[in-house]
């Protein structure tokens, strides 16, 4: 079993680690049998948070992919769900496979609807608004879900690509339980404006998307000085080392990975209880994470 953290205020406690499906619905994702094993994998490891978005599919044709994917996983999972947290977002919309902002309301109430049928349930687990729209005004985009949790079809809510005034402006309008932005030792802008302390401060779950890099700078730490030579230490693999050192960013932090394999799954999860001194924090906070 997996070592836990809370989700956020009056919200369960989940995995320390949780996993993020967007790549097992986008562009080289694998067979979906094979995606389903993934999921499997992390369920029997003890993960019970699981991240997903009704734009995570190819373009605006098959939205809700990866959230029937989910939907089907689950039910022919052998195990029991209790305890497992689904978390879906809308806010975004894929016209010809580009990512695109919809923050108007009517679109966000629709595409809860949507998010229900393709989950195959009544009420989502955590409802997260994927991105603010310069278009529509933010307190107008927040009050959709506001509404959405008063109709009892969201338990929780969660906004996501955010900053701190905006996570003040939404909890003046909805009880807030988790922030979901990047935090990578490439990407570090959630510690530095504040976000990740900001969540600590209200326990506010912190879900850091792209953990360990994302797309090609992911490549880059099996090679990486700093992250290799922790690794040897702890005998951990260089991805492990970085998930250790994101979790360390602040006591509501979860990461929340990807992978398109059982084997790349398993290597996040077996980061949960790696801890890393201060010392070997420092040695990661000093260390160069070119983006080049």
């Amino acid at each position: 079993m997996l070592h836990t953290r809370p989700l956020g205020p009056d919200a369960p406690a989940v995995s320390a680690i949780g996993y993020g499906g967007m790549h097992l619905s986008i562009t080289d994702r694998p067979v979906e049998s094979d995606a389903i094993r993934v999921i499997h994998a992390a369920l029997d490891h003890g993960v019970t948070l699981f991240d997903t978005a009704d734009v995570y599919c190819l373009d605006q044709t098959e939205i809700g992919h990866n959230e029937r994917l989910f939907a089907k996983a689950f039910a022919s999972w052998s195990g029991a769900r209790n305890g497992v947290i689904v978390a879906t977002k809308a806010g975004m919309i894929r016209p010809d496979g580009r990512w695109d902002r919809d923050g108007r309301p009517a679109h966000i109430a629709q595409a809860c609807e949507r998010s229900l049928a393709a989950l195959g349930t009544d009420v989502i687990d955590l409802y997260q608004f994927h991105a603010p729209d310069s278009k529509v005004p933010f307190a107008e985009s927040i009050g959709a879900f506001q509404r959405l949790q008063e109709a009892g079809k969201v338990r929780f809510v969660g906004i996501s690509n955010v900053t701190v005034a905006q996570i003040d402006e939404a909890r003046a309008i909805v009880p807030i339980v988790s922030v979901q932005n990047r935090l990578n030792p490439f990407f570090r802008e959630a510690v530095e404006t504040g976000v990740v302390a900001h969540c600590a401060r209200h326990g506010i779950g912190f879900l850091a998307y792209s953990p360990v890099g994302g797309g090609r700078l992911n490549r880059k730490l099996p090679s990486h000085p700093a992250a290799v030579a922790l690794g040897e230490r702890h005998g951990a693999t260089p991805h492990q080392i970085v998930l250790a050192w994101v979790r360390a960013q602040g006591p509501t932090v979860i990461p929340i990975p990807s992978a398109r394999t059982v084997q790349h799954a398993m290597d996040s999860m077996h980061a949960a209880a790696l801890k890393l001194t201060a010392d070997e924090l420092g040695a990661i906070d000093r260390a160069e994470f070119s983006r080049d």
